[in-house]
């Protein structure tokens, strides 16, 4: 793919070794000289030292043959600015980081995918290591919803039980699903039936409309998730 990513900073410049490490052509636009001349020696990438909110910088990189347009500067003005240029010469993805929650509304109603914050995504994670110690690994979807990770306990209600009988037992409510299974000896991984029985140990990937609240992580025998 040919990547345009617009800043070297923190998260520009993991994005960028991620990049090239996949054998993309990257190009970065880096407004700061400091910051573009260490892109430039550390990095198999054509860095430009310009500004990306310029027209000309965009066609200068290449954007009007880019797959993609990755804004991860420290301003969301910047990044807004930036995908709108995306957008008049056509490239096909354009993706940003915001980092106002109240600005995200703004980047959807123009067609951007967005990514939030990444230091208050790690914060939260972390939050959520400490107050859920049972799940491990979330993701977020919409307000409440959430997909996780979490290990059947020996003595959880649904251990030894297969998903229709836990289902049937009100245990795996409607907005509850269980929609993988690793298996704790085999590492095998399970797609979910009515007739498959979970066992302890085993790793289910939960979506839980509710998201991963105490009432939940009960039914896989995480007591100690309660307040």
């Amino acid at each position: 793919m040919y990547l345009i990513i617009v800043g070297a900073g923190d998260i520009g410049s993991q994005l960028i070794e991620i990049a090239t490490q996949n054998d993309n052509d990257v190009v970065v636009i880096e407004k700061d000289s400091a910051r573009a001349e260490a892109a430039a020696a550390q990095f198999d990438a054509l860095v430009l030292n310009d500004d990306a909110t310029v027209m000309d910088t965009l066609l200068e990189a290449g954007g009007d043959r880019a797959d993609a347009l990755i804004a991860t500067t420290q301003h969301d003005a910047t990044n807004i600015m930036v995908s709108l240029l995306g957008q008049e010469l056509e490239i096909p993805s354009l993706v940003s980081v915001v980092h106002n929650p109240e600005h995200m509304s703004i980047f959807r109603q123009i067609g951007i995918n967005v990514i939030e914050n990444p230091q208050r995504l790690i914060a939260e994670y972390l939050y959520r290591a400490v107050k859920r110690p049972s799940v491990k690994d979330y993701m977020r979807v919409g307000d409440h919803a959430e997909v996780f990770e979490i290990t059947v306990g020996e003595e959880a209600p649904v251990a030894g039980k297969t998903l229709a009988d836990a289902a049937e037992g009100g245990l795996l409510d409607e907005g509850l699903l269980v929609v993988a299974i690793e298996r704790a000896e085999s590492h095998d991984v399970v797609t979910p039936r009515g007739n498959t029985k979970l066992q302890p140990g085993d790793l289910v990937t939960v979506f839980s409309e509710e998201g991963a609240t105490p009432n939940v992580t009960d039914v896989f025998g995480h007591y100690e998730d309660h307040d």
